[in-house]
């Protein structure tokens, strides 16, 4: 805890959070704990998907017993169906940011959505742009009739730069992106500045960028979910009234076990598609990170 005593005792005009990240089934949820209590502080999640009720061996989320009584933010707020922007997201975490200064406590932010966190420390300024609901249901048919991978290919026409860091499956990004573009005609990076920094950053990740190692705990973290009942999760939640494709029920993991429950894939092409699609997923959360080891310091 070296380092964090050296950035708690710099002086700084702004003030401070710690940003813990690391790829996915790395499994070092027990490093925010340590810096939680070592602080006396809080852990607010930058997670696109630990946001969603329901979805919990899906998304690898903290149990209580694992939380030792930490307060956890922005877990479980959200329904499966429900939208929910970067934007969105951006506003209420900072209003946690600025009830834990006022408590005299430094946040600590945990995790691997890379636009949700960027947000945050770049102090991105998103305008809104109001949603065009008939655009949007046109390219919602498109995508039920030809596909994921479709849609994607038309993102990638007008907007490779915003492509390049989406994956096909993240369909409801990619349409929404598209409504996007249909209004402004500028990528959605554009329209994401970056603002004077509110706060004063200090980065850790207890990832050593062995890759192999890596891709070996997320093949044994997948034998484990489906051990433990991830397909059972994911019957749970259809009995709910959730629909396949419902956002959250048709990217990596459920897609390819409602595949398997539609006897279109054996169990054991299933496990191997989700296996695959963690890694290539793992990936491109390793390449976001990288601009982090740069800029920031970083310790293992």
């Amino acid at each position: 805890m070296q380092n964090i005593q050296k950035f708690l005792d710099k002086k700084s005009k702004l003030p401070k959070i710690i940003v813990i990240y690391w790829p996915t089934a790395s499994g070092k949820t027990s490093l925010s704990i340590d810096i939680a209590k070592f602080l006396d502080s809080e852990i607010i999640w930058a997670d696109s998907r630990q946001i969603y009720k329901l979805l919990n061996i899906w998304t690898g989320k903290i149990t209580e017993v694992e939380k030792q009584k930490i307060p956890h933010h922005m877990i479980d707020i959200l329904d499966i169906d429900q939208d929910y922007s970067v934007g969105e997201y951006k506003k209420e975490a900072e209003k946690i940011i600025n009830s834990l200064h006022t408590k005299w406590k430094i946040p600590i932010i945990c995790w691997g959505t890379g636009l949700y966190i960027d947000s945050i420390i770049y102090n991105f300024d998103i305008p809104e742009v109001e949603p065009d609901w008939d655009y949007r249901n046109k390219l919602e048919e498109i995508r039920l009739e030809k596909w994921n991978q479709h849609i994607w290919e038309m993102l990638n026409k007008v907007d490779p730069k915003y492509a390049s860091i989406l994956s096909p499956a993240n369909h409801r990004y990619i349409i929404r992106w598209l409504e996007i573009f249909e209004k402004t005609w500028k990528s959605k990076l554009d329209l994401k500045w970056k603002s004077t920094p509110k706060y004063d950053v200090l980065f850790l990740t207890p990832y050593d960028w062995d890759r192999p190692k890596l891709y070996y705990k997320i093949n044994s973290r997948i034998e484990e979910m489906f051990e433990v009942g991830l397909i059972d999760e994911l019957k749970s939640v259809l009995k709910l009234g959730y629909k396949k494709t419902d956002f959250w029920l048709n990217t990596i993991w459920y897609k390819e076990i409602i595949e398997y429950l539609d006897w279109n894939l054996t169990l054991e092409q299933c496990k191997n598609l989700v296996k695959q699609h963690n890694r290539n997923y793992a990936k491109r959360q390793l390449t976001w990170f990288r601009k982090y080891e740069s800029s920031k310091d970083i310790i293992i």
